[in-house]
């Protein structure tokens, strides 16, 4: 087993930007670079392998070839890989939507639910999202926002900054605002459910569909709250360290390193995102250059360290 130094998926959705291809060097002969899935086994767009003996596999196939103990103790909790990691360039808003949980999604998807984190990594001035609810409604108030198309009365508009950060359990009504650049972590999961799309038309010129009925029956219809007691940097021999998100589907740390850090997770596979500069990971006699842009799948219990400067986000299961 060694590191795997990965390419992402690149999606093309109609309201990204091309700050992911002029800031962070993804290459797409799409016009627009919505999305790039930096660690992903989902159908829908595999990681492939960039290095070693294994380049040019996706990284489900890789981890075959591993075995499941790359994946760690703490994976054996979940029947399939556990985690889907992204970087996000919403030029113009998303959409309102909302993700079912785990139940809901086997049973009508036929995939698990989706419980998300998002780093601001960047915006501009004024950018807002919607992160939940402004108020507790009832499910008859709910149907008829949602039918009537007037959803956005009872939605939690949110100004947001550069390091904020929202963690969205699902069944939380949300939307990426535009000028947004985010990292998001989440269950492995691309079951999306829109309420409302502000009319636009898609690639084909026709509405994009909805999901209404699915969305009132999953959405929270109490106010989402948010979690302060993540914004402190601890000081530590490598850096700053600051605590994102922990749950039962991902631990999720950004890391401003200066120095070295010296990774090893005996229960879990480890994703190494670089965000800002540059730094190498070191493993037995061998290196990789990571990066702005770099993503890094560490299998569990294996022994690697990080040198340079960067800002970098770790996350685990």
């Amino acid at each position: 087993m060694y590191p795997l130094l990965l390419k992402a998926p690149l999606k093309d959705y109609l309201w990204g930007g091309n700050r992911l291809r002029n800031e962070f060097g993804f290459v797409s002969d799409k016009e627009k670079i919505a999305e790039a899935w930096m660690l992903s086994c989902h159908k829908d767009g595999e990681s492939i392998v960039l290095n070693g003996e294994l380049e040019g596999k996706t990284l489900s196939e890789a981890i075959s070839v591993f075995g499941n103990e790359c994946l760690g103790e703490k994976s054996k909790e979940f029947p399939y890989f556990p985690l889907l990691i992204k970087l996000i360039d919403a030029k113009d808003r998303l959409s309102i939507q909302v993700h079912p949980d785990d139940e809901y999604a086997l049973k009508n998807e036929g995939e698990f639910g989706k419980t998300e984190m998002w780093y601001i990594v960047d915006c501009e001035d004024d950018a807002q999202l919607i992160f939940g609810l402004n108020r507790e409604v009832s499910q008859d108030e709910l149907n008829e926002k949602t039918e009537n198309d007037t959803i956005t009365d009872i939605c939690n508009f949110v100004p947001v900054k550069k390091g904020d950060v929202f963690f969205i359990p699902a069944g939380t009504l949300h939307a990426i605002g535009k000028g947004i650049l985010i990292a998001e972590i989440q269950q492995n999961s691309n079951t999306t459910y829109r309420v409302s799309d502000y009319g636009r038309l898609g690639a084909d010129g026709k509405p994009r569909q909805l999901h209404k009925k699915q969305a009132s029956e999953v959405i929270k219809k109490t106010p989402s709250v948010l979690d302060n007691d993540n914004s402190v940097l601890q000081k530590t021999e490598y850096g700053s360290v600051r605590q994102l998100a922990s749950c039962k589907f991902f631990t999720t740390k950004y890391i401003e390193l200066n120095g070295t850090l010296n990774l090893k997770n005996k229960d879990s596979f480890v994703s190494v995102l670089v965000l800002e500069g540059n730094c190498e990971l070191f493993f037995s006699n061998e290196k990789i250059e990571l990066k702005k842009g770099s993503s890094v799948f560490v299998p569990a219990d294996f022994e690697t360290s990080i040198t340079g400067k960067a800002q970098i986000i770790l996350s685990n299961v």
